[in-house]
């Protein structure tokens, strides 16, 4: 049967020899025999369990955790576990990362956006980026809600003109009245805006909010602290927190 010295162990799996050393001194595979000379001594058996845990570290395990597994008499089921949790941590790894690389790419464009480039645009991108998500949520749950309501008013509509009724129009009107104020209730009380003179985060009134001229990302607004009239970027603001 072939042995392998320390150095041999290791060129075969592509590791130190001081690697070799270290996994020996932890007790995660100690050699088979020694020399006369003293030196260690590695069988096949210890090759293939070299590679073992060499495959092992690189899907992230820690050393101890797999110093353990060796030890077991029937690791298999044990390794299957660990593997799955691993997969799991370093797919939220990946998902973090990207959620990283996502945020920076939109300050790199608010940057580039800016007309000028100060620390309170930093502040003003950072501020926009981290309700970015909740702000969509809700504006597609305003957009759900509201599918119902439309569906009521042409089948009211076409109601009326085909059948002459006109109460199912009615129930629309007051429907559409009641999911109206709603609606903008709880819009409303989960954004606030960003002057672009101050740069400080305000909530302005309901009946200015409401009435205001608007794009899909700002509205025209009189910041609560510096009276500054204009367009004013909206962001997330949860006043139920």
């Amino acid at each position: 049967m072939s042995q392998y010295t320390t150095g041999e162990l290791a060129k075969a799996c592509g590791v130190t020899v001081r690697t070799v050393q270290f996994y020996d001194q932890k007790g995660v595979l100690m050699p088979s025999a020694l020399s006369e000379g003293g030196r260690r001594l590695y069988s096949e058996n210890d090759l293939k369990k070299m590679k073992i845990i060499c495959f092992l570290r690189e899907t992230g395990l820690t050393l101890d955790t797999i110093g353990q597994l060796m030890k077991e008499e029937n690791p298999g089921s044990v390794i299957s576990i660990l593997l799955e949790q691993q997969e799991r941590i370093l797919l939220d790894e990946i998902k973090e990362r990207r959620d990283k690389l996502q945020r920076l790419d939109e300050l790199k464009k608010g940057v580039k956006n800016a007309a000028t480039f100060t620390i309170e645009t930093i502040g003003d991108i950072a501020k926009l980026m981290e309700g970015k998500k909740k702000l969509k949520t809700m504006r597609w749950m305003m957009i759900l809600t509201g599918i119902p309501v439309t569906a009521l008013q042409w089948f009211a509509i076409i109601f009326w003109i085909v059948r002459g009724i006109w109460w199912p129009f009615i129930v629309w009107v007051v429907t559409a009245v009641i999911w109206g104020i709603l609606v903008s209730h709880y819009y409303f009380n989960h954004v606030k805006y960003i002057c672009p003179e101050c740069h400080e985060v305000f909530k302005p009134t309901l009946k200015e909010a409401f009435w205001a001229n608007h794009t899909p990302t700002t509205r025209k607004l009189t910041c609560t602290a510096c009276g500054h009239k204009g367009f004013c970027v909206e962001v997330w603001g949860d006043d139920s927190k």
